[in-house]
């Protein structure tokens, strides 16, 4: 099943399914952090979802999740990751995290990204190569340096 994904253009319609989907899955945590509020959940997902970069995760063919992929010219941001929760730990979020630090890794530049203090992603972009930078109680700030140049 997890094969049959790609990544998608949002577009406008796919905003009300997608920030349902985003609170869904972020709720629990964001209570944890006394974070969760309906009306500022809507406002940084807007401010996400209107960014350039912000792709739509397709399974075949049917809206499956997000992510955005923001690049500067300094680094590349990682946010707004959210698959479905039945997709969960099934080797999907694995792959789509490789094809994207293939494509990071393409620019030479680092990525980086914040996850919610005691959230299981911590541990999912440890594994991944990310180094945790900082962390308060809140959220944690993560990095993947670039890839070191072959001499």
């Amino acid at each position: 099943m997890p094969d049959e994904w790609r990544f998608g253009h949002v577009g406008e319609a796919d905003f009300e399914p997608l920030l349902a989907l985003r609170i869904e899955v972020m709720r629990e945590h964001l209570e944890r952090v006394f974070r969760y509020e309906p009306s500022r959940a809507r406002r940084i997902f807007r401010g996400h979802f209107d960014e350039p970069g912000m792709r739509l995760i397709l399974l075949r063919g049917e809206r499956a999740g997000c992510v955005g992929f923001r690049t500067s010219d300094s680094e590349i941001k990682i946010d707004s990751f959210y698959l479905e929760r039945r997709l969960h730990n099934t080797g999907l979020g694995t792959k789509i995290l490789k094809v994207l630090l293939d494509e990071a890794d393409a620019t030479g530049l680092p990525v980086r990204l914040e996850v919610l203090t005691g959230s299981k992603a911590d541990r999912f972009y440890l594994r991944h190569g990310f180094v945790k930078l900082k962390e308060d109680e809140i959220e944690g700030h993560y990095e993947k340096p670039p890839p070191s140049p072959r001499a």
